[in-house]
């Protein structure tokens, strides 16, 4: 929960997870915040005052019966608004850039690619914002806790998405202070040198590939779990470019092998490839892998149904072994 300026601020969770935890009871001046799984919007006939879609890319195909009936749902989130409420949109996704002709509210876009005339950007470093062409710095990434780009492009979106709410000194303020969330490239702890994170929420291709992009250093990665009928070929560059070792496990593991083996011979380069039974086995194999330069990168790019009840679990499990070594 966050308080700025007299608002408070519950933080919603996906499938799995209450829709709010109440801190107290509601009065109204409270803002709930939620986040929306496919699932939950597919029977949504209302939307809410202030909406963001981060981006749109290929997720829950063995659920839905297309990937169009997933984008369609996505959409609910938006489509019974208004004309005085907000949409919040990557302008760097096509299909969400495009949600913006479908939409009668207000529009709003973030970027990490385009100069945008209006909006909030990551350029160069900097988190800016922009007003009829004029572009105003905001705060320097390195006086953000978070790392990697996706992380300063979900804080352009909040910029954005709470614009209206709180002044910019109070967002400067919070987001300079904000360490992160469990499972999401949580840090876990340091061995030997080598850095342990926990990416339980990495339960896409791109999702992983957002957390590969976050590290300059060279990664053993641990990967693999449940199958959601996912391509799985668009990972495979990312793993060779960032990846020393490759350990896999879980039902996807022959999908990502596969498409990791297919992408090496194009490119005539090898990398070790390992399989395990189990996460126990995994974080053994990774943890006589790792070397001192390297750090370890637990982002299955699948969902945790196989072996888990949902990411959180996992993620917890995976915590429980990392600090037993």
């Amino acid at each position: 929960m966050i308080k700025a300026k007299g608002y408070r601020c519950y933080l919603g969770g996906n499938i799995g997870y209450p829709i709010f935890t109440k801190v107290k009871e509601m009065t109204n001046d409270d803002i709930i915040v939620l986040e929306l799984s496919s699932f939950q919007l597919m029977d949504m006939q209302v939307s809410p005052h202030i909406a963001v879609i981060t981006n749109i890319s290929p997720n829950h195909l063995d659920i839905h019966k297309s990937y169009e009936e997933y984008i369609d749902s996505k959409k609910n989130i938006f489509k019974f608004q208004n004309e005085s409420d907000i949409l919040v949109l990557n302008y760097d996704n096509e299909i969400t850039r495009n949600c913006a002709k479908e939409a009668s509210s207000k529009v709003k876009f973030f970027s990490s690619k385009e100069k945008l005339q209006d909006g909030v950007i990551y350029d160069n470093g900097v988190i800016k914002l922009c007003s009829d062409g004029l572009r105003r710095h905001i705060i320097n990434v390195k006086d953000i806790p978070l790392r990697g780009v996706h992380n300063y492009e979900n804080i352009c979106a909040t910029i954005c998405a709470t614009s209206s709410l709180v002044d910019i000194d109070t967002q400067i303020k919070v987001i300079s202070s904000f360490k992160g969330v469990e499972h999401r490239l949580e840090l876990v702890r340091e061995i030997d040198g080598v850095k342990w994170y926990n990416d339980s929420i990495g339960t896409s291709p791109s999702r992983t590939i957002a957390g590969l992009n976050s590290f300059n250093e060279k990664i053993v990665l641990i990967a693999g779990g449940y199958d959601k009928h996912l391509d799985y070929t668009p990972i495979a560059k990312p793993i060779i470019d960032k990846v020393s070792k490759l350990v896999l496990m879980g039902a996807t593991a022959q999908k990502i092998n596969d498409a990791v083996e297919l992408e090496l011979q194009k490119e005539n380069k090898q990398m070790p490839i390992y399989r395990c039974n189990t996460l126990e086995e995994a974080v053994q194999t990774a943890h006589q892998l790792a070397n001192s330069d390297e750090i370890v990168l637990f982002s299955p790019a699948s969902a945790s149904f196989d072996l888990f009840k949902n990411f959180a679990e996992r993620g917890n499990k995976f915590k429980e072994i990392v600090n037993s070594i």
